[in-house]
């Protein structure tokens, strides 16, 4: 038996969450940015359960000598999930209750929930739920073995407890004497707001949950009968396509034959009003054919991801001022090509707090300049109405040669994939789909010029999507490198070939030289210790899961090498031990979401930077095309490694992740100033700026 241990990925990843929930407890924080936060919170937590609780349901139906073979025990972890999430679940109500609730008031915004409204309110309630909910209320009655309704993924149902109405002459009515009847309403949000804005009184505003305003006006819904209680509930269901056999058939007709099935996979997760009584919770368990492991408690409200769109009657008060992304003056470009901007020096993007609109120009100059043959790229999620996709169908309408690797298996984004790939092969730019047992998950995008010594590229630790570039934090590289673009044209070779053979030096790509050479670097420094000089690491990454590279981290921490990982999300590794006494993690969770991979090795001096595509996952390093591309430009990579140091010294947002999944708060030295990254790293850019423009006007 190995003597390392290793975190569950799981557990590990609800201890992110729990992270992203305490942003909703500081006062510091203007109150809609807490209010998001608690958002943020509940989206998450409903796609862990639709993905990876999903997962575990469909192993606990294993035999059990199939489950022997698991590294863990499905129905331990499971126990383990559903008690840590209640604990989560009681903390954020008290959050919503104790805090976000009174903060609104105090602000003369009032959600309405229990208080017993004026008569100008109840007549608008009415009014609001005649006109216009009733004609999509569709109560439906529960009869066990009967009557079971489908229950719609996410959607937010009312249980209602209700007894038949008797006349006198029926003898005793009271509720002890009948039976009871079930029925339930969907609550109409598809078509409405969550959160209905009630008429302003003497300067204060009044909301209203869509649910509320369905349950106090349900009595019409059910004539004859007396309503006797109400509690909410909704059913999550398992969100994995699970296409069988990826090596035949048609892959894009399996993809959309198994879109269609999402929204009817098994359950994952029935969320429930924890005040409900036993024996009515008992009910809606056996009338939808549940199992004990589907039932998750909750609070009187779910789907709080719909407190995104949370009514602010005092905008642009309450909340963060809109951040403005810093121009680049040697990129604004005027009469200037930004591919001469290139040639010359390599250039680096750093987004949000850098605009993204240097990437849209960098294709669209290539759409554009009759120089340019031929355009690659890949796809693994765009925004809607892309500026990108528009900008390659206009290079292709401009009689470019236009090569686009789109990624269908994206999760959650297929649909959107396939409806952009068709409108790309439309305009006639040639359209390669996955590859049979990988995903592909680089982004890289190439321009190759004709009768011109000099091809550019651009790379990123993200997606070509300008929206996500808005609070996404990633970096964007753009080059003109002999070396590596002919290696990214043996990549995009490769990806419409499927040509073994291809050798790569300066990247690292994966199914190739990624994981190995990353080993390779790690033995390096643990060399250099051995050999009495300095070894020390710095990796950041979004997910550290693999076990090999986990072992080799382990290793090289045992013989004496420093290391510092920043990690955003799952961390498997497992600080506070004697193999890991040389590791320190912290995870940063800001206004922004901290997505950029870097990989960096002290190298005796001879510092070692790479940016990368890729989490040390296993289905990074296993099962995907990722790309991991060198920085040698000194002042871009010193660039980048004071960066990396803003988020070490972040002593704000920044918290050590010890080896029981705690979010362990940074203490600060008396006379410490307080370092939040995001913030530093945003003034360290906008000097950086500014000095450069004082230089050109010096110059001029």
């Amino acid at each position: 038996m190995s003597k390392y241990q290793f975190l569950n990925r799981d557990l590990s990843w609800l201890s992110f969450n729990k992270r992203v929930l305490e942003v909703a407890t500081n006062e510091d924080l203007p109150l809609y940015e807490r209010i998001k936060f608690l958002a943020i919170y509940s989206s998450n937590l409903d796609e862990f359960y639709r993905v990876r609780v999903g997962t575990y349901k469909r192993f606990t139906e294993l035999p059990p000598e199939d489950k022997k073979n698991l590294r863990e025990n499905p129905d331990n972890i499971l126990k383990k999930i559903n008690a840590e999430v209640d604990r989560q679940q009681v903390e954020f109500g008290k959050i919503f209750r104790d805090s976000i609730i009174p903060q609104l008031r105090e602000n003369n915004i009032i959600l309405l929930q229990d208080e017993a409204l004026s008569d100008e309110h109840h007549q608008y309630v009415k009014d609001f739920f005649l006109e216009n909910i009733l004609p999509h209320a569709q109560p439906m009655l529960l009869l066990k073995q009967q009557i079971k309704p489908f229950l719609q993924n996410n959607s937010i149902y009312l249980a209602v407890k209700l007894f038949k109405r008797r006349s006198k002459k029926d003898g005793d009515s009271s509720p002890k004497n009948q039976r009871a009847r079930y029925a339930i309403i969907k609550v109409p949000c598809h078509h409405f707001p969550r959160f209905i804005e009630l008429p302003e009184v003497d300067g204060k505003h009044y909301i209203m949950f869509l649910d509320d305003i369905v349950k106090l006006r349900m009595k019409v819904l059910f004539p004859g009968y007396k309503i006797a209680s109400s509690f909410s509930f909704k059913l999550s269901r398992d969100a994995d396509l699970l296409i069988e056999d990826e090596y035949s058939g048609d892959l894009i007709d399996m993809i959309e034959r198994s879109l269609k099935k999402r929204e009817t996979g098994s359950p994952s997760r029935f969320l429930y009003d924890e005040s409900i009584p036993k024996e009515f919770l008992r009910f809606l368990k056996d009338s939808f054919d549940l199992l004990p492991n589907d039932m998750v408690k909750g609070g009187r409200y779910h789907n709080f991801q719909d407190f995104f769109g949370f009514p602010n009657p005092k905008f642009p008060d309450l909340e963060l001022e809109p951040y403005h992304p810093l121009s680049i003056e040697e990129l604004k470009g005027g009469t200037k090509s930004i591919f001469k901007t290139i040639r010359k020096k390599d250039r680096i993007l750093h987004f949000p707090y850098q605009s993204y609109k240097y990437v849209i120009r960098f294709l669209n100059e290539a759409a554009l300049d009759p120089k340019v043959e031929e355009i690659k790229a890949t796809q693994y999620r765009v925004a809607d109405n892309s500026a990108v996709v528009n900008a390659l169908i206009n290079a292709a309408h401009n009689g470019k040669k236009v090569t686009v690797f789109v990624e269908v298996k994206a999760r959650f984004d297929e649909e959107a994939n396939l409806r952009s790939a068709r409108e790309m092969r439309k305009a006639g730019i040639k359209i390669i789909y996955s590859i049979p047992g990988l995903k592909v998950h680089a982004k890289i995008a190439l321009v190759i010029r004709k009768d011109d010594k000099r091809d550019y590229a651009f790379l990123s630790t993200g997606n070509f999507n300008e929206k996500t570039a808005k609070i996404y934090a990633d970096h964007g590289f753009l080059t003109s490198d002999k070396v590596m673009i002919q290696e990214m044209k043996q990549l995009f070779d490769y990806l419409e070939n499927k040509t073994p053979g291809y050798e790569f030096n300066k990247l690292l790509v994966g199914q190739f030289n990624l994981k190995s050479e990353l080993i390779r670097l790690i033995d390096q420094e643990i060399e250099n210790v051995k050999n009495g000089k300095k070894g020390y690491i710095l990796l950041k990454m979004n997910g550290l899961q693999e076990r090999e590279m986990i072992k080799k981290l382990y290793e090289a921490s045992e013989n004496g090498v420093e290391i510092d990982l920043i990690v955003r999300g799952i961390c498997c590794l497992k600080p506070d031990q004697k193999y890991s006494k040389n590791i320190r993690i912290i995870r940063i969770v800001d206004q922004f979401l901290e997505h950029a991979r870097a990989f960096y090795f002290y190298n005796q001096g001879e510092e070692l930077l790479y940016l990368s595509s890729a989490d040390w996952m296993n289905r990074n390093l296993q099962r995907r095309i990722e790309c991991a591309f060198p920085i040698h430009d000194v002042d871009i990579k010193n660039e980048i490694i004071h960066i990396l140091q803003l988020q070490l010294a972040d002593n704000v947002s920044a918290r050590i992740l010890n080896g029981k999944l705690d979010n362990v708060p940074i203490e600060r030295k008396e006379g410490e100033p307080e370092v939040r990254s995001q913030m530093a790293i945003m003034d360290f850019l906008k000097e950086k700026e500014k000095a450069h423009k004082e230089k050109i006007t010096i110059e001029e």
